[in-house]
């Protein structure tokens, strides 16, 4: 939305009694709202220079997301901060933790680890506050290892799993071959889309691992070897419609589409790659959220700049709708049926109350645009659709604390 619009908008939502009139404001309590953003970081190099993540993702999506709780906030006597706190990959965070929690801090937005969020779950619930996963994907965070003070705006692996799934299926493109990393990451997404394949009715007819060796593909001489490896390394497929990528820890997938032996569509972590963003999706008033994003940063949003914005605007929405900024009342809006927030995705989006993710469409994308957005047509379910992605109630382990 234009910044010229908001004193428009303000001037309306006071005739209507939304926002309260200047002497209202002068005689209400003044309420900060403090979050603090941590985030696990060291630079780090992917197969095209194209894809190497900018300094500031995700912590760009925040600062954006703080200036719009600001902007209204300043009508109903809120202002919200962010307190930014770095530390390396696998680094211990406890006492990062404790320091940001020593400033006021009530919401951390953590952008890491599966371990290091699962180091601090028990220390943040101690003291009251809440932490929201702007990064992880792994499903055993919402499952097995969940914490009822942990809400996650991050997709998990299963979702994005699903909704690349219910395309190529809708597509009726059902025969899969299946390509995977040696790395951890990388056999947790592959876990995913077998589970997505059984789900939906695909079909995953051979398997494939691709071995880090550790050379250095991204030199001349690399990729020529590529070129040639990869023809044949998939020589030995059977009939299939589609080619599955599990490579989170960029090894090799960038090297698979248009070189593969049978000339076929590529999905996963290459060529068709779901998330919970693209930046370069324009529907349902995206253009705006796009748009002042790249006029604060230079840059398009990207999808984990989508997850800390999502984050950072629930709790101005919960700060708002509950006239406090406490963290358990803040928890208990959330699971609440009154709770929704508009993210530019087309539809409302909600927490499962039974594990504590977000509800929301998986983007289908290639590095121009956004080829389809799931759930797709056709695929039902009693409560919400968006529940056809991941795991559903009925299949939960999740057992709040």
């Amino acid at each position: 939305m234009p910044a010229v619009f908001l004193p428009f908008i303000a001037i309306f939502l006071v005739l209507f009694g939304v926002f309260p009139t200047a002497a209202q404001q002068s005689a209400a309590p003044q309420v900060q709202v403090k979050l603090g953003y941590l985030r696990a970081y060291e630079p780090q190099l992917a197969l095209s220079v194209l894809d190497v993540a900018p300094r500031d993702e995700g912590v760009a999506g925040a600062d954006v997301a703080i200036a719009d709780n600001n902007t209204t906030g300043k009508f109903l006597g809120q202002t919200y901060t962010l307190d930014v706190t770095e530390v390396k990959l696998d680094a211990d965070v406890k006492a990062a933790t404790d320091e940001l929690i020593s400033k006021g801090v009530n919401y951390i937005l953590a952008d890491l680890s599966a371990e290091q969020l699962l180091s601090i779950t028990d220390l943040a619930r101690d003291r009251d506050v809440l932490i929201f996963n702007i990064g992880a994907t792994d499903d055993r965070l919402r499952e097995e290892a969940c914490h009822s003070n942990v809400f996650h705006t991050a997709p998990t692996r299963s979702m994005l799993a699903d909704g690349l799934a219910q395309y190529l299926v809708w597509k009726q493109w059902r025969r899969w071959v299946l390509i995977h990393g040696s790395h951890e990451r990388d056999k947790l997404f592959a876990d995913a889309l077998r589970r997505a394949a059984e789900r939906f009715g695909g079909e995953i007819l051979l398997e494939k691992e691709f071995m880090d060796t550790g050379t250095a593909r991204r030199t001349d001489s690399g990729v020529v070897q590529i070129q040639r490896q990869m023809p044949v390394f998939t020589q030995d497929f059977p009939e299939h419609d589609v080619v599955l990528v599990a490579d989170e820890s960029e090894v090799f997938g960038t090297y698979v589409p248009y070189r593969t032996w049978t000339p076929r569509p590529v999905a996963g972590t290459a060529g068709l790659i779901p998330s919970a963003w693209h930046p370069a999706s324009e529907q349902w008033g995206g253009t705006q959220i796009q748009n002042r994003f790249a006029k604060a940063n230079g840059r398009r949003m990207l999808w984990k700049d989508m997850a800390a914005w999502t984050a950072v605007r629930i709790v101005g929405e919960a700060v708002t709708r509950t006239q406090s900024a406490e963290a358990a009342k803040t928890a208990d809006y959330l699971r609440s049926p009154d709770f929704s927030i508009a993210a530019f995705k087309g539809q409302k989006l909600t927490f499962r109350t039974w594990n504590g993710q977000l509800r929301q469409p998986i983007f289908l994308g290639d590095g121009r645009s956004v080829v389809s957005t799931s759930p797709q047509e056709g695929f039902l379910h009693q409560v919400s659709e968006l529940d056809t992605l991941g795991v559903d109630q009925p299949e939960t382990t999740c057992v709040l604390d």
